[in-house]
Protein backbone atom coordinates (compact mmCIF):
# COMPACT_ATOMS: atom_id res chain seq x y z
CA UNK A 1 0.00 0.00 0.00
CA UNK A 2 1.28 3.67 -1.06
CA UNK A 3 1.80 6.52 1.64
CA UNK A 4 2.96 3.69 4.41
CA UNK A 5 5.50 5.30 6.87
CA UNK A 6 6.34 4.19 10.51
CA UNK A 7 3.78 5.72 12.31
CA UNK A 8 1.94 3.78 14.53
CA UNK A 9 -1.60 2.66 14.08
CA UNK A 10 -3.05 5.05 16.79
CA UNK A 11 -0.99 8.17 14.82
CA UNK A 12 -2.02 7.31 11.56
CA UNK A 13 -6.20 7.33 12.38
CA UNK A 14 -4.92 10.80 14.80
CA UNK A 15 -2.96 12.48 12.13
CA UNK A 16 -4.88 13.99 9.03
CA UNK A 17 -1.86 14.98 7.47
CA UNK A 18 -0.78 11.37 7.33
CA UNK A 19 -3.49 10.40 4.94
CA UNK A 20 -2.94 13.92 2.44
CA UNK A 21 0.62 12.58 1.96
CA UNK A 22 -0.99 9.74 -0.01
CA UNK A 23 -2.60 10.37 -3.27
CA UNK A 24 -4.78 12.70 -2.79
CA UNK A 25 -7.99 12.34 -5.17
CA UNK A 26 -7.77 8.65 -3.11
CA UNK A 27 -7.70 9.97 0.13
CA UNK A 28 -9.95 13.22 -0.25
CA UNK A 29 -12.88 11.42 1.72
CA UNK A 30 -10.69 9.92 4.18
CA UNK A 31 -9.27 13.50 4.84
CA UNK A 32 -12.59 15.08 5.15
CA UNK A 33 -13.30 12.01 7.59
CA UNK A 34 -10.65 12.36 9.55
CA UNK A 35 -11.93 16.20 10.31
CA UNK A 36 -15.21 14.82 11.33
CA UNK A 37 -14.04 13.13 13.96
CA UNK A 38 -14.03 9.49 12.57
CA UNK A 39 -11.75 7.20 13.41
CA UNK A 40 -10.26 5.49 9.69
CA UNK A 41 -9.26 1.83 9.45
CA UNK A 42 -8.32 -0.38 6.96
CA UNK A 43 -10.20 -3.16 8.59
CA UNK A 44 -12.95 -3.07 11.44
CA UNK A 45 -13.76 -6.51 13.45
CA UNK A 46 -17.35 -6.99 14.85
CA UNK A 47 -16.40 -9.48 17.78
CA UNK A 48 -13.55 -10.11 20.10
CA UNK A 49 -14.14 -13.97 20.29
CA UNK A 50 -11.11 -16.48 19.90
CA UNK A 51 -11.64 -15.98 15.98
CA UNK A 52 -12.14 -12.39 16.04
CA UNK A 53 -8.87 -11.62 18.19
CA UNK A 54 -6.73 -14.05 15.22
CA UNK A 55 -8.28 -11.92 12.74
CA UNK A 56 -7.12 -8.70 14.64
CA UNK A 57 -3.15 -10.44 14.93
CA UNK A 58 -3.19 -11.32 11.03
CA UNK A 59 -4.16 -7.54 10.57
CA UNK A 60 -1.45 -6.22 12.63
CA UNK A 61 0.80 -8.51 11.43
CA UNK A 62 0.08 -7.54 7.33
CA UNK A 63 0.46 -3.43 8.42
CA UNK A 64 -3.05 -3.01 8.18
CA UNK A 65 -4.57 -0.23 10.42
CA UNK A 66 -7.58 -1.97 12.86
CA UNK A 67 -9.93 -1.94 15.94
CA UNK A 68 -11.68 -4.98 17.02
CA UNK A 69 -15.07 -3.62 18.89
CA UNK A 70 -17.11 -5.89 21.33
CA UNK A 71 -20.11 -5.19 22.93
CA UNK A 72 -19.28 -7.21 26.08
CA UNK A 73 -16.09 -8.43 27.20
CA UNK A 74 -12.83 -10.13 25.37
CA UNK A 75 -13.77 -13.53 24.35
CA UNK A 76 -17.30 -12.85 25.94
CA UNK A 77 -19.28 -16.10 24.67
CA UNK A 78 -16.08 -18.03 26.57
CA UNK A 79 -16.85 -16.16 29.52
CA UNK A 80 -20.49 -17.03 29.83
CA UNK A 81 -19.67 -20.14 29.54
CA UNK A 82 -20.26 -22.74 32.45
CA UNK A 83 -18.02 -22.02 35.42
CA UNK A 84 -16.69 -25.71 35.48
CA UNK A 85 -16.94 -26.30 31.50
CA UNK A 86 -13.80 -28.27 29.85
CA UNK A 87 -13.34 -27.80 25.91
CA UNK A 88 -13.19 -30.73 24.12
CA UNK A 89 -10.56 -29.60 22.07
CA UNK A 90 -7.16 -29.86 23.53
CA UNK A 91 -5.12 -26.66 24.02
CA UNK A 92 -3.04 -26.52 20.60
CA UNK A 93 -6.17 -26.82 19.03
CA UNK A 94 -7.48 -23.31 20.85
CA UNK A 95 -4.06 -21.30 19.98
CA UNK A 96 -4.33 -18.14 17.87
CA UNK A 97 -1.34 -16.11 16.93
CA UNK A 98 1.80 -18.46 17.08
CA UNK A 99 0.72 -18.03 21.04
CA UNK A 100 1.37 -21.25 22.74
CA UNK A 101 -1.34 -22.34 25.16
CA UNK A 102 -0.12 -24.93 27.92
CA UNK A 103 -2.45 -26.16 30.11
CA UNK A 104 -2.52 -28.28 33.17
CA UNK A 105 -4.88 -30.67 31.92
CA UNK A 106 -5.09 -33.22 29.00
CA UNK A 107 -8.14 -30.81 28.02
CA UNK A 108 -8.14 -27.13 28.83
CA UNK A 109 -10.50 -25.53 31.24
CA UNK A 110 -12.75 -21.84 30.75
CA UNK A 111 -10.86 -20.46 33.09
CA UNK A 112 -7.33 -21.46 31.05
CA UNK A 113 -8.81 -20.02 28.29
CA UNK A 114 -9.91 -16.71 29.66
CA UNK A 115 -6.37 -16.89 31.31
CA UNK A 116 -4.72 -17.81 27.70
CA UNK A 117 -6.46 -15.41 25.66
CA UNK A 118 -5.64 -12.43 28.15
CA UNK A 119 -2.60 -13.05 27.25
CA UNK A 120 -2.41 -13.34 23.57
CA UNK A 121 -4.55 -10.01 23.33
CA UNK A 122 -1.51 -8.44 26.16
CA UNK A 123 1.35 -9.98 23.76
CA UNK A 124 0.11 -8.57 20.74
CA UNK A 125 -1.50 -5.36 22.38
CA UNK A 126 -4.36 -5.51 20.17
CA UNK A 127 -6.73 -2.79 19.59
CA UNK A 128 -9.69 -3.45 21.57
CA UNK A 129 -12.81 -1.60 22.39
CA UNK A 130 -14.44 -3.73 24.51
CA UNK A 131 -18.19 -2.83 26.12
CA UNK A 132 -19.01 -1.10 22.32
CA UNK A 133 -21.72 -2.17 20.66
CA UNK A 134 -22.21 -1.59 16.91
CA UNK A 135 -25.26 0.44 16.27
CA UNK A 136 -25.27 0.69 12.23
CA UNK A 137 -22.93 0.22 9.25
CA UNK A 138 -23.50 1.83 6.36
CA UNK A 139 -21.59 2.06 3.06
CA UNK A 140 -19.57 5.02 1.81
CA UNK A 141 -20.11 6.59 -1.64
CA UNK A 142 -16.64 6.63 -2.10
CA UNK A 143 -15.78 3.28 -1.41
CA UNK A 144 -15.92 0.97 2.45
CA UNK A 145 -18.01 1.46 5.11
CA UNK A 146 -19.38 3.67 7.84
CA UNK A 147 -19.52 2.18 11.45
CA UNK A 148 -21.99 3.66 14.54
CA UNK A 149 -21.43 2.45 17.52
CA UNK A 150 -22.80 3.89 21.60
CA UNK A 151 -19.16 5.38 21.61
CA UNK A 152 -18.29 6.64 18.80
CA UNK A 153 -17.47 6.75 14.57
CA UNK A 154 -15.54 4.99 12.42
CA UNK A 155 -14.81 4.24 8.48
CA UNK A 156 -13.13 1.17 7.22
CA UNK A 157 -12.51 -0.35 3.67
CA UNK A 158 -13.32 -3.50 5.11
CA UNK A 159 -15.22 -5.23 8.17
CA UNK A 160 -14.92 -8.53 9.30
CA UNK A 161 -17.81 -9.81 11.34
CA UNK A 162 -16.77 -12.57 13.87
CA UNK A 163 -19.85 -12.09 16.29
CA UNK A 164 -20.53 -15.47 17.29
CA UNK A 165 -23.39 -17.44 18.11
CA UNK A 166 -24.07 -17.25 22.20
CA UNK A 167 -26.10 -13.76 22.54
CA UNK A 168 -29.35 -15.13 20.83
CA UNK A 169 -30.63 -19.02 22.56
CA UNK A 170 -32.92 -20.70 20.62
CA UNK A 171 -36.25 -20.47 22.09
CA UNK A 172 -38.64 -23.29 23.44
CA UNK A 173 -41.90 -20.85 22.38
CA UNK A 174 -43.60 -22.21 25.18
CA UNK A 175 -46.25 -20.78 27.98
CA UNK A 176 -43.87 -19.67 30.86
CA UNK A 177 -40.64 -19.65 29.53
CA UNK A 178 -40.45 -16.01 30.67
CA UNK A 179 -40.84 -17.18 34.47
CA UNK A 180 -37.32 -16.19 36.81
CA UNK A 181 -37.23 -19.77 37.27
CA UNK A 182 -36.28 -20.42 33.69
CA UNK A 183 -32.50 -19.90 32.50
CA UNK A 184 -31.41 -20.45 28.89
CA UNK A 185 -27.58 -19.97 30.38
CA UNK A 186 -26.52 -22.60 33.13
CA UNK A 187 -23.28 -20.76 34.85
CA UNK A 188 -22.68 -23.71 38.35
CA UNK A 189 -24.14 -26.26 40.62
CA UNK A 190 -24.71 -24.54 43.69
CA UNK A 191 -28.22 -22.55 43.45
CA UNK A 192 -29.78 -25.88 42.60
CA UNK A 193 -28.84 -27.29 45.62
CA UNK A 194 -31.90 -29.82 46.91
CA UNK A 195 -34.19 -27.95 44.21
CA UNK A 196 -36.45 -30.08 41.39
CA UNK A 197 -34.38 -29.02 38.23
CA UNK A 198 -35.59 -29.96 34.41
CA UNK A 199 -32.89 -29.90 31.97
CA UNK A 200 -34.14 -29.60 28.66
CA UNK A 201 -31.48 -30.83 26.13
CA UNK A 202 -29.48 -33.83 25.39
CA UNK A 203 -25.93 -32.47 23.97
CA UNK A 204 -22.98 -31.25 25.74
CA UNK A 205 -24.38 -27.92 27.45
CA UNK A 206 -27.65 -30.35 28.79
CA UNK A 207 -25.41 -33.11 29.71
CA UNK A 208 -22.93 -30.92 31.70
CA UNK A 209 -25.89 -28.98 33.76
CA UNK A 210 -27.49 -32.35 34.62
CA UNK A 211 -24.51 -34.00 36.19
CA UNK A 212 -22.85 -30.81 37.66
CA UNK A 213 -26.48 -29.78 39.34
CA UNK A 214 -27.09 -33.96 40.08
CA UNK A 215 -23.64 -34.23 41.70
CA UNK A 216 -24.28 -31.10 43.84
CA UNK A 217 -27.41 -32.61 45.38
CA UNK A 218 -30.34 -31.52 43.03
CA UNK A 219 -32.76 -33.54 42.09
CA UNK A 220 -32.52 -33.82 38.25
CA UNK A 221 -34.84 -34.55 35.38
CA UNK A 222 -33.93 -34.23 31.76
CA UNK A 223 -36.50 -33.79 28.92
CA UNK A 224 -34.78 -34.98 25.46
CA UNK A 225 -36.44 -34.44 22.25
CA UNK A 226 -34.84 -37.27 20.53
CA UNK A 227 -34.86 -41.00 21.61
CA UNK A 228 -31.17 -40.77 23.15
CA UNK A 229 -28.44 -38.58 24.47
CA UNK A 230 -26.38 -36.86 21.65
CA UNK A 231 -24.54 -38.45 19.68
CA UNK A 232 -21.67 -35.48 19.78
CA UNK A 233 -21.96 -35.13 23.71
CA UNK A 234 -17.92 -35.40 24.79
CA UNK A 235 -17.07 -39.06 24.91
CA UNK A 236 -15.81 -39.38 27.71
CA UNK A 237 -18.38 -37.83 29.55
CA UNK A 238 -21.57 -39.91 27.20
CA UNK A 239 -20.88 -43.09 29.54
CA UNK A 240 -21.68 -41.14 32.37
CA UNK A 241 -24.71 -39.28 31.60
CA UNK A 242 -25.84 -42.74 30.15
CA UNK A 243 -25.31 -44.80 33.07
CA UNK A 244 -26.75 -42.42 35.52
CA UNK A 245 -30.19 -42.10 33.63
CA UNK A 246 -30.07 -46.44 33.96
CA UNK A 247 -29.25 -46.14 37.36
CA UNK A 248 -31.93 -44.73 38.07
CA UNK A 249 -30.25 -41.18 39.71
CA UNK A 250 -31.08 -38.71 36.28
CA UNK A 251 -34.47 -39.69 35.15
CA UNK A 252 -35.31 -38.48 31.36
CA UNK A 253 -38.29 -38.70 29.26
CA UNK A 254 -37.11 -39.50 25.71
CA UNK A 255 -39.45 -38.36 22.94
CA UNK A 256 -40.66 -36.18 25.12
CA UNK A 257 -41.07 -31.79 24.94
CA UNK A 258 -41.41 -29.48 27.75
CA UNK A 259 -44.98 -28.19 27.34
CA UNK A 260 -45.23 -25.30 29.70
CA UNK A 261 -43.26 -23.60 32.88
CA UNK A 262 -45.67 -22.78 36.15
CA UNK A 263 -44.71 -21.84 39.65
CA UNK A 264 -43.96 -24.82 41.79
CA UNK A 265 -44.77 -27.30 38.49
CA UNK A 266 -44.06 -27.98 34.42
CA UNK A 267 -46.04 -30.24 31.57
CA UNK A 268 -43.92 -32.85 29.84
CA UNK A 269 -45.28 -34.02 26.60
CA UNK A 270 -44.53 -37.60 27.20
CA UNK A 271 -45.18 -40.41 24.09
CA UNK A 272 -47.73 -42.27 27.21
CA UNK A 273 -49.01 -38.35 27.37
CA UNK A 274 -48.82 -35.21 29.49
CA UNK A 275 -47.34 -35.37 32.78
CA UNK A 276 -46.99 -32.63 35.21
CA UNK A 277 -43.65 -32.27 37.32
CA UNK A 278 -43.12 -30.86 40.28
CA UNK A 279 -40.48 -28.43 39.75
CA UNK A 280 -38.13 -25.55 40.96
CA UNK A 281 -35.86 -24.55 37.87
CA UNK A 282 -35.75 -25.41 34.14
CA UNK A 283 -32.39 -25.19 32.39
CA UNK A 284 -33.35 -24.73 28.51
CA UNK A 285 -29.86 -25.81 27.41
CA UNK A 286 -31.70 -25.82 23.79
CA UNK A 287 -28.78 -24.22 22.17
CA UNK A 288 -27.89 -20.47 20.56
CA UNK A 289 -27.96 -18.79 17.28
CA UNK A 290 -26.11 -16.05 15.27
CA UNK A 291 -27.46 -12.60 14.70
CA UNK A 292 -29.56 -13.07 11.85
CA UNK A 293 -31.50 -9.58 11.51
CA UNK A 294 -28.01 -7.84 12.16
CA UNK A 295 -26.83 -10.17 8.92
CA UNK A 296 -29.89 -9.59 7.21
CA UNK A 297 -29.93 -5.74 8.17
CA UNK A 298 -26.15 -5.59 6.16
CA UNK A 299 -27.52 -7.09 3.20
CA UNK A 300 -25.89 -10.15 3.67
CA UNK A 301 -28.31 -13.09 2.08
CA UNK A 302 -29.27 -16.35 3.99
CA UNK A 303 -30.55 -19.75 2.70
CA UNK A 304 -34.35 -20.25 3.24
CA UNK A 305 -33.88 -23.61 4.27
CA UNK A 306 -34.32 -23.13 8.21
CA UNK A 307 -30.69 -23.38 8.45
CA UNK A 308 -30.19 -19.62 7.65
CA UNK A 309 -26.34 -19.99 6.49
CA UNK A 310 -24.75 -16.67 5.06
CA UNK A 311 -23.30 -16.11 1.23
CA UNK A 312 -20.28 -16.27 0.91
CA UNK A 313 -16.82 -17.23 -0.91
CA UNK A 314 -14.90 -20.05 1.04
CA UNK A 315 -11.89 -19.13 -0.50
CA UNK A 316 -11.90 -15.15 0.64
CA UNK A 317 -15.02 -15.34 2.99
CA UNK A 318 -15.82 -12.28 1.24
CA UNK A 319 -19.83 -12.32 1.88
CA UNK A 320 -22.15 -10.92 -1.33
CA UNK A 321 -21.84 -7.64 0.31
CA UNK A 322 -18.11 -6.16 -1.31
CA UNK A 323 -15.95 -6.04 1.46
CA UNK A 324 -17.71 -7.43 4.13
CA UNK A 325 -16.29 -10.70 5.53
CA UNK A 326 -17.25 -13.49 7.96
CA UNK A 327 -15.34 -15.06 10.07
CA UNK A 328 -15.86 -17.89 12.62
CA UNK A 329 -19.09 -20.17 13.68
CA UNK A 330 -21.30 -17.07 11.84
CA UNK A 331 -20.57 -19.00 8.88
CA UNK A 332 -22.41 -22.40 9.47
CA UNK A 333 -25.87 -20.44 10.46
CA UNK A 334 -28.08 -22.71 12.71
CA UNK A 335 -25.53 -25.51 12.10
CA UNK A 336 -23.70 -23.49 14.53
CA UNK A 337 -21.75 -27.42 15.25
CA UNK A 338 -19.71 -27.07 12.17
CA UNK A 339 -17.35 -24.51 13.40
CA UNK A 340 -15.40 -24.03 16.23
CA UNK A 341 -11.94 -22.61 17.49
CA UNK A 342 -9.90 -25.00 16.24
CA UNK A 343 -10.99 -24.95 12.68
CA UNK A 344 -11.94 -21.81 11.57
CA UNK A 345 -8.85 -20.12 12.85
CA UNK A 346 -7.87 -20.06 9.45
CA UNK A 347 -10.46 -17.88 8.47
CA UNK A 348 -8.40 -14.98 9.83
CA UNK A 349 -5.26 -15.35 7.34
CA UNK A 350 -7.97 -16.71 4.20
CA UNK A 351 -9.20 -13.09 5.04
CA UNK A 352 -6.59 -10.37 5.33
CA UNK A 353 -4.66 -12.17 2.27
CA UNK A 354 -7.66 -11.66 0.28
CA UNK A 355 -7.77 -7.80 1.70
CA UNK A 356 -4.14 -7.69 0.90
CA UNK A 357 -4.50 -8.71 -2.63
CA UNK A 358 -7.62 -6.08 -2.90
CA UNK A 359 -5.37 -3.30 -1.34
CA UNK A 360 -2.39 -4.30 -3.98
CA UNK A 361 -4.80 -4.02 -6.89
CA UNK A 362 -6.14 -0.52 -5.58
CA UNK A 363 -2.78 0.98 -5.26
Amino acid sequence: MQGRTDKTQAEQAEDPGFYIRRPFLLQLPVYFACFAGMKILDVLIVGAGPIGLACGIAAQKAGLRYTIVEKGTLVNSLYRYPANMTFFSTSEKLEIGGVPFVSNNAKPTRAEALEYYRRVAETFAVDLKLYEKVENIEPVTSGGYRIDTDKGRYQAQYIILATGFYDIPNVLGIPGEELPKVTHYYAEPHPYYRQKVVVVGANNSAVDAALETWRKGAQVTMVVREPEIGRRVKYWVRPDIVNRIEEGSIQAFFNSTLEEVRPGKVDVRTPEGLITLENDFVIAATGYQPNFKFLQQLGITLTDDGKYYPTYDPETQESNRPGIYLAGVICGGMDTHVWFIENSRVHADRIINAILKKTKVAD
